[in-house]
This record gives structure tokens, C-alpha cells and sequence, in this order.
């Protein structure tokens, strides 16, 4: 018999009637021949009640209690939701994490699922109940209650559903679908049929609250099929399955990350081991690393720049003060009145001139871009955050995200699920590895590659479209790109990476352009080596692990490029098979 899970958000519990209207759902499924599990967040604000509540009591809760309290938000729903069902005249059971046995770690208020066990799922199925499955919670090896952090029980219900094989995960929403972007920001935002697993990931990563990443991890590692839908209709909504929506359109989404803030480490000594000793520190006290740029030292220094969310820069200007004086860094500066606009696709992995779009719409707009980081699907800008909304609708127009692709894969849209693996060799994954340990897919080395540094840019709308429009319309392959604030005010820094082969003609055309340049540097002699996998951002350890590896061999960094999917750092060329070994010899119980 088909198995469905579905999973209702805390607006879609909100009330009586919206459980009574959810329950009604669920026994649709069912009557239409599959065995149902529901998955239940904590009703409304019931969870933002019940951190104020804790508050109020002690203004630093222990870990362990705020877990046992938060927990009681959705043993509530899931009680009211089986009452729900029983009223009808159909059968349903509810049950905690702990009585449905979701193993986690101890990491109180983000913890990690290990295993689950379904025997007792199963059997309350087959009797034929409809489960009712309380999200966002679990218990650790000593029984203590356990919470998975925000998107909690969007992770509940894609791993309940990777575990049981489920045909379908369907996770019910305020909102009927994905769109191209935020629709409260943009009313011209466009819901897709589908996106794939990856730019759902870095969506996701990006702020897009439909869907938590660490679901989509979840859901790419197991191979599962999720349909977002609205819980108010019952519209065919959007699949995040392994493809894209279009083959051939370079951009899917754009999305705007508001409140952000901007830390750069000046004067950092250009020697093995400085990023370690910097992000260590941001790892030691959970602090959420997002935009990494490390660009090219002058003057044996670099500057190193990153991005964390706006209210946690406090705490992160006490750990890397800590850092200045260790590595003698010479200054430290912060800007918190910024945000991120990004645009993914996994066309633009093999199209040329997407970032120069993307620069050309922000320069149309007069947008200043502070910082940028490039990775294979994912183009992220920094700007002012007085700028974000007019920023994220110039890349919108730009790549007519408003507009469906001509050539939009249908075959899925409509199906409950797509192609999936056999059951025996999904149950055998699931048994033999921990549900949410890092999976690493690849750790190679590229070396034919170069790199490009333009020094004493000025800092002005436009700019970075015009450098790139005449390296692109040379025929130029441009990989990373780094924009990066120089340490002189009024400055800042490019560096981007090329075939080796096409270094002379780069270097031709920039001396051409007779734009006014502090320096123009490079070099045909470095490496580029990078981590892959699921669960990069989650998994905040990886970049550390990285630095500590190449550090320990005596490697130098020379520059850092992050993203949801991938690492990438760039070293002097001798010493990339050396840093190759390192990092295949860190990860190698991480790598499939």
C-alpha cells in the first residue's frame, strides 16, 4: 500500500478549525488507498510563547529545559489533531519523538537525528491508524527530550518519509508553493512546478522560509520527493525533486537576505593557519558563518571578510578580537547595516555571463556591491540594506524570473512522486550510517586554473559589470569571483579565477580598458581545491576542518570561497597535491 507523509506547519494548526480542516486532508489520503502519517508543528506562535515564557522566568534558560518546555508545543497539536481525526469517525494515534523513536544527539535546541526506529510506525499503520507524529523532537541516548532547531519539523517529516520509503512527502504551508522569490517582497514572483534538491538547498540557505535546509539535505541524501502545497486549497503546488524546472534557463531563483551584518579582519598576516585561528573561534561559540572572502594578501596581508546574521554580532566581535590578538591582525571593522541578494540555477554551472547580468541589473538600479562570493549555482551580492528590495528586483527583471520557461520539464508536475530507488537499498543505507552525518560526494583539485587580482578598485556602482563584461566578451571561462573591501577607504579588491590557457589574453584585455587600477596582479601557478557535499551549512565544522588541515601542512590560503553545496580555497600551485592528500585524509569517514 502507497505511503504518504504529510506535514502542517504551525499556521496550518493555528486554530480548531484549521486542525479540524488538516484532519480532513489526512483522511482523504487515506480513504484514497494510502497509509498516512502526519506530521504536526506546535500550533501558531505557540513556540515564540513559550521562549517568552522562559524568559520571564531566568534570561539564560539552560539548554536542556528550554528542549523539555519547547517540546510541549507539539505534543499538544499532535493530541488535538488525533481528536480531530477520531471526531470524524476514523481512526488515529499521536505519538512524541521519543515514543515514535527518533534517536538525536545531545545537542540541545539543534539537535541532530541519528536513527529512527519504525517498527511501532508500522504496525500502528497496518491496524489501520493514521499516525500522528509530533515534529521538531526526539531523545538522546539518556532519554532526555531533544529539540532539531527552526525547521525542525519540516526535518521530522522528510526523515520520517526517507526511513518509511514513503511515496510522497507533501509538506503543507501558508503559501501554495516555491516561488522565484519571496512574494511578500515581490508580487511578480512566480510559483515554479518544480527545483531540484541543490537550488532548493541554496534557496533555502538564503532565507527562503518554505522550506528548512536541513529537509532538503534530508531529502537530497534519501532520494526523496517532496510536494510544498497550500493547507488552505488543494492546488497541485511545487516538486523539489532531482531536476531542474528548466534545462536551459541559467537562473531559477533570486533571494534576499535582510539582515545581515559585515565583518572584516584587516591586515591579517598572509601565512598558513590565520583563517583557522579566526573561524575556530566563531565555531566554538555556534556562531552561523555565511559569505566567506578571503582575497589576495599585498604586502604579506590580507583581508578577510564575512557575513553572520545581524544579531549575533556582538558575540562575534568578542571571538575575533580574540583572534586580532593572536594574529596580530591590524584592524577590525564591521558594517551592520547591510543585506545579500543571490540568484541560483544549476544552468548557470555551464553558461557564461551570468554574473555579468546579475552586475549589469545592480549598476542599472546605482547599487553599490560591497562584497561578492561566486560559487557553481550561486551568485551572492552585498549591498546596503537600504537598497535590498530595489536590488532583488533588478535581478528578478533581469533574468525574467517573472516569466515561465519555454521549455519547463511538465512530466513531473501533477505525479505524487518521481523514480525513486528500490526499498531494499534505501532500508540498507538507513541502517548502515548515522541520518544526519556529514556526507561528503567529492574532494578534488583543480590545477588549470589562474588567478586574477585587481587592487585599488574604486569602490563605485558599475564597475565590477564593466570589468566583466570585457573579459566575458573576449571569450574569457570566469570561475570564482571575490569582491572584497580593500584597506584603503574608498577601495576594493577582485580576484577572480580562469583557465590557465586564457591568463595572457585576461591580462591583455584588463590592460586595455584604461580603467584606473591600483595594481593588476595574478598568477598562472595556483591550485584550486574544494569540498562537496550535503549538509555544508549544518555542518559548520567542514570550512574549519579545511583551514586546520591545510594549516597543519604548512599550506597558505590564499583565497575562500563558501556556499551551501561546496568549499573552495586557492593555493599556490606546488602545494596542491600536498593539500589534495590533507583533505582527502580529514574526510575520509565523511566521503561516499
Amino acid at each position: 500500500m502507497p505511503l504518504i507523509v504529510q506535514k502542517f506547519g504551525g499556521t496550518s494548526v493555528a486554530t480548531p478549525e484549521k486542525i479540524q480542516a488538516a484532519a480532513r486532508k489526512a483522511i482523504r489520503a487515506q480513504q484514497e488507498g494510502n497509509q498516512v502519517v502526519v506530521v504536526v508543528s506546535a500550533m501558531g506562535h505557540e513556540t515564540d510563547h513559550l521562549i517568552d515564557l522562559a524568559k520571564q522566568v531566568n534570561g539564560e534558560p539552560p539548554a536542556r529545559e528550554m528542549d523539555m518546555l519547547l517540546s510541549t508545543g507539539e505534543q499538544v497539536s499532535v493530541a488535538l489533531m488525533a481528536m480531530a481525526i477520531h471526531g470524524f469517525g476514523y481512526r488515529a494515534i499521536s505519538l512524541t519523538g521519543a515514543q515514535m523513536g527518533i534517536k538525536t544527539d545531545s545537542s540541545y535546541t539543534k539537535a541532530r537525528i541519528k536513527t529512527i526506529s519504525t517498527d511501532r510506525i508500522r504496525r500502528l499503520l497496518d491496524q489501520g491508524n493514521i499516525v500522528i507524529a509530533a515534529g521538531f523532537q526526539g531523545v538522546d541516548e539518556d532519554f532526555n527530550i531533544t529539540t532539531l532547531g527552526r525547521g525542525g519539523s519540516d526535518t521530522t517529516a522528510v526523515a520520517l518519509a526517507a526511513v518509511l520509503n514513503a511515496d510522497a512527502c507533501e509538506i503543507y504551508t501558508d503559501v501554495d508553493g516555491v516561488y522565484t522569490t519571496d512574494p511578500r517582497l515581490l508580487p511578480e514572483a512566480r510559483q515554479m512546478g518544480l527545483i531540484s534538491y541543490d537550488e532548493m538547498l541554496e534557496l533555502a540557505s538564503l532565507g527562503a522560509s518554505v522550506m528548512h535546509n536541513r529537509s532538503i539535505e534530508f531529502a537530497k541524501k534519501f532520494d526523496v520527493p517532496i510536494r510544498v502545497r497550500s493547507s488552505f486549497s488543494d492546488a497541485p503546488g511545487s516538486m523539489i525533486v532531482s531536476i531542474p524546472e528548466s534545462p536551459t534557463v541559467p537562473v531559477c531563483g533570486a533571494a534576499l537576505t535582510r539582515d545581515e551584518a559585515r565583518v572584516t579582519v584587516q591586515g591579517v598576516p598572509d601565512t598558513p593557519g590565520m583563517s583557522y585561528e579566526i573561524f575556530k573561534r566563531l565555531a566554538d561559540r555556534k556562531i552561523t558563518v555565511d559569505m566567506i572572502v578571503q582575497n589576495i594578501g599585498m604586502e604579506d596581508r590580507a583581508d578577510i571578510s564575512f557575513t553572520i546574521p545581524s544579531d549575533e554580532l556582538k558575540e562575534t566581535f568578542r571571538a575575533v578580537q580574540e583572534a586580532v590578538d593572536v594574529t596580530g591582525a591590524t584592524g577590525l571593522h564591521h558594517d551592520d547595516a547591510v543585506a545579500k541578494v543571490s540568484v541560483v540555477g544549476l544552468g548557470m554551472a555551464d553558461q557564461t555571463g551570468v554574473a555579468e547580468r546579475m552586475f549589469a541589473a545592480l549598476a542599472a538600479a546605482g547599487i553599490n556591491i560591497q562584497m561578492i562570493t561566486t560559487s557553481e549555482i550561486k551568485i551572492s551580492c552585498l549591498v546596503q540594506r537600504s537598497q535590498a528590495t530595489t536590488a532583488l528586483r533588478s535581478v528578478h527583471q533581469a533574468f525574467s524570473l517573472h516569466t515561465k520557461p519555454t521549455d519547463a520539464n511538465q512530466w513531473l508536475i501533477g505525479q505524487m512522486s518521481h523514480t525513486k530507488q528500490s526499498p531494499s537499498e534505501v532500508v540498507e543505507r538507513l541502517r548502515s550510517t548515522n541520518l544526519e552525518q556529514l556526507t561528503l560526494l567529492d574532494i578534488s583539485l583543480l590545477g588549470d586554473q589562474a588567478r586574477v587580482t585587481l587592487s585599488g578598485v574604486p569602490d563605485t556602482p558599475g564597475l565590477a559589470e564593466k570589468v566583466f563584461q570585457e573579459v566575458a566578451s573576449a571569450g574569457i571561462f570566469v570561475d570564482m569571483i571575490i569582491q572584497s573591501c580593500d584597506g584603503y577607504q574608498g577601495e576594493t579588491s577582485i580576484s577572480f579565477t580562469i583557465p590557465k590557457e586564457q591568463m595572457d589574453a585576461c591580462m591583455e584585455v584588463l590592460g586595455k580598458t584604461g580603467y584606473r587600477f591600483r595594481k593588476i596582479g595574478g598568477s598562472n601557478d595556483i591550485s584550486k581545491l574544494s569540498v562537496s557535499g550535503i549538509g555544508l551549512r549544518s555542518h559548520t565544522s567542514v570550512a574549519i576542518a579545511m583551514f586546520k588541515a591545510l594549516a597543519d601542512e604548512g599550506i597558505n590560503v590564499l583565497m575562500i570561497n563558501t556556499s551551501e553545496l561546496r568549499v573552495n580555497v586557492v593555493t599556490e600551485g606546488k602545494d596542491g597535491e600536498r593539500g589534495l592528500k590533507a583533505l582527502q585524509k580529514t574526510f575520509a569517514d565523511a566521503l561516499v
